[in-house]
């Protein structure tokens, strides 16, 4: 199963409109999920363009995808100490070694949008542990964990921020970054899925 695009809660959906995708793949018996962002960098390390593994994320939304009553997919209090299949990386770094594609790692951060991040924005969030920040991803990652998928994600990084020299950004530019960088990343999922 695959999806166009995706609800984001900065559109004026509530969590459950958000997440209500993951509620249906769980029902139709989906095991892994893969998700994808752009998403603007922060770590020094990282380029324009870069593809980020997302090894861990931090959820900086004002509301909560399992807040009110509990769904029977999973327990009260999920344990999210692997949000993101340990396994599934190692795949990935594998493929991604054997095609010569550049790829990082990295934690992601959730936040509501829809402004790109102020350049203070950008240094509070990676002080913070966050090497990437994005408008979407971590509330489908928590339904999808509280209903037992697993799941693989990886971030285009399409701008950067947070350094000494503010770089503006324009919604036109992250699109052109995302599609440049959209053939390696199809590329080692369809390997992935290939080797699943």
């Amino acid at each position: 199963m695959a999806m166009e695009g995706r609800f984001h809660f900065y559109e004026g959906y509530d969590m459950k409109q958000v997440t209500f995708p993951i509620r249906v793949m769980y029902e139709l018996g989906i095991e892994r999920l893969f998700v994808s962002n752009a998403s603007g960098g922060m770590n020094p390390e990282f380029k324009i363009g870069d593809l980020m593994i997302i090894t861990d994320h931090i959820n900086f939304f004002p509301e909560h995808p399992l807040r009110g009553k509990n769904f029977p997919t999973g327990p009260r209090f999920p344990d999210m100490h692997e949000a993101y299949d340990h396994k599934l990386i190692q795949m990935a770094d594998e493929i991604a070694k054997e095609k010569n594609i550049r790829i990082v790692h990295g934690v992601y951060m959730g936040v509501q949008g829809p402004t790109f991040e102020t350049p203070a924005e950008y240094r509070m969030y990676h002080k913070m542990g966050a090497d990437a920040v994005g408008m979407s991803t971590v509330p489908e990652v928590i339904v999808a964990r509280h209903s037992g998928i697993k799941v693989f994600g990886i971030s285009v990084i399409t701008d950067l921020g947070g350094f000494d020299v503010p770089v503006e950004v324009s919604h036109e530019e992250v699109q052109e970054a995302a599609n440049m960088a959209q053939p390696h990343m199809t590329e080692i999922m369809r390997e992935m899925i290939k080797r699943s």
